[in-house]
C-alpha cells in the first residue's frame, strides 16, 4: 500500500487529492496557503495538513504535485530531496519546461529517490471525474511502483519516454488546445454575427467533422459569455511561452503559438487572466 502526499490543492489538485483519499492512499497534504490544506484535512478524515511541504518526505513514499511554475517544482524537489529516503518518488503533474523536469530528477536521484514528470490533460472536469490523461516521462519501473496512485484520477496513463518526455508531450497537447480554441471561438463568433441559433448550431456542429471536446464543453457557455474556468487563460499563456521556446529550438513553425500568445496577452492586459480560455471569443467578436 502506497502512502501518498499531495502538494497543490488548486482547481484540479483538490479533486485529484480527493480521489487518492477515497482510494485510501492519501496520508498528508500541503499547499502554498496552509489554511487551504487545513480545510482539506478537516473535510477528509485521517489526512494530515503539513505547513512545510518538505515534511511530506517523512510519512510518504510518493508525493504528487500539481503546482504552477518551474520554480515551484524545483523548490519542492529540493526540499524533498533534503529529507527523502531511498526509493521515495516525486510525481509532478504540473506543466513546466522539460529542462526543469530533468533538473528536478537530478536533485532527487542524487539521494536515491526518483522523479516522474507527469503532466495532465482533461481540465477541471477530468480531474473531478477521475478521467485525466497522464503523459509520463521517467523510469518505467518507477512508474509501475506509483501507478496505483495515478490510477485514482486517470483514464489513461502513458509512458512517453525518459524524464522530460511527458512535458514535451504536454507541449504538443497545448499547441492543439490553443489551435482548437482559435478555431472554435472564431467559428462561433461568426455564427453569432450571422444570427444562427445556438440551440441549432451547436448540436449540428457537434454531429459532424467539426466535433471536438472544446466545442462540446465550452460552446454553449462562451456564447452566453460565461467564462468560469475550466482552464484559466493566464495558465495557457504561461504554457505557450514554454512551448514557443521548444518550437524555436526545434526549428518548426510557431505562427499559431505566436497568435495565441498575443491574443491571451491582450485579454490578460484587460485583467482577464483568471477567465476560461474560451474568453478568446471576446476578441473574435471584435468587441
Amino acid at each position: 500500500m502506497l502512502n501518498v502526499g499531495f502538494v497543490g490543492l488548486g482547481a484540479m489538485g483538490w479533486s485529484m487529492a480527493g480521489h487518492l483519499h477515497r482510494a485510501g492512499l492519501l496520508v498528508a497534504v500541503a499547499n502554498r496557503s496552509h489554511d487551504k490544506a487545513q480545510r482539506f484535512a478537516a473535510e477528509h478524515a485521517g489526512v494530515l495538513a503539513l505547513a512545510d511541504a518538505g515534511e511530506l518526505a517523512g510519512p510518504c513514499d510518493v508525493v504528487i504535485s500539481c503546482v504552477t511554475a518551474d520554480a515551484d517544482v524545483l523548490g519542492l524537489a529540493a526540499v524533498l530531496a533534503a529529507k527523502a529516503k531511498p526509493g521515495f518518488v516525486l510525481v509532478d503533474t504540473s506543466t513546466i519546461a522539460s529542462t526543469s523536469a530533468r533538473k528536478a530528477a537530478e536533485l532527487l536521484r542524487a539521494v536515491g529517490a526518483d522523479f516522474l514528470d507527469a503532466p495532465l490533460s482533461g481540465g477541471v472536469e477530468g480531474a473531478r471525474n477521475g478521467k485525466l490523461s497522464v503523459m509520463v516521462g521517467g523510469d518505467a519501473q518507477t512508474l509501475e511502483r506509483v501507478r496505483a496512485a495515478l490510477d485514482t484520477f486517470a483514464a489513461r496513463i502513458t509512458r512517453m519516454g525518459e524524464v522530460g518526455a511527458g512535458q514535451n508531450t504536454k507541449a504538443v497537447n497545448q499547441v492543439l488546445v490553443a489551435g482548437i480554441a482559435q478555431a472554435v471561438c472564431e467559428g462561433l463568433a461568426l455564427g453569432e454575427a450571422l444570427g444562427l441559433s445556438a440551440d441549432n448550431l451547436l448540436p449540428t456542429l457537434g454531429a459532424g467533422a467539426a466535433a471536438n471536446w472544446f466545442l462540446d464543453k465550452r460552446g454553449a457557455t462562451m456564447l452566453r459569455s460565461e467564462f468560469v474556468p475550466g482552464f484559466k487563460l493566464g495558465l495557457l499563456h504561461k504554457d505557450l511561452k514554454i512551448v514557443r521556446e521548444l518550437a524555436l529550438a526545434a526549428g518548426v513553425n510557431h505562427d499559431l503559438i505566436d497568435l495565441s500568445l498575443a491574443n491571451y496577452a491582450a485579454l490578460m492586459a484587460e485583467g482577464r487572466a483568471d477567465e476560461d480560455t474560451s474568453a478568446l471569443i471576446r476578441l473574435k467578436r471584435g468587441r
